[in-house]
């Protein structure tokens, strides 16, 4: 069965995969900053906004860079 004649059932499930996959990754990303530990005293707003304003793009540079600033507990 086609929607609008051209997307599909699997195009559908495909793209929901996606936009469910891209929206849930800032969430985390948020939800780690906020529970962790930085070093200096605006790392961990920097981050938000960094989040909060470039979305998906800052939430991958923050799993890329970010994380190596947090304190680690041991």
């Amino acid at each position: 069965m086609t929607l609008l004649g051209f997307i599909g059932t699997s195009e559908l499930l495909i793209f929901g995969i996606g936009a469910l996959f891209i929206g849930l990754f800032p969430v985390l990303a948020i939800v780690d900053i906020v529970s962790g530990h930085f070093r200096g005293p605006n790392d961990k707003l920097m981050w938000v906004l960094i989040v909060l304003f470039m979305n998906f793009l800052g939430a991958v540079a923050y799993f890329l860079v970010g994380r190596n600033q947090r304190i680690k507990k041991y």
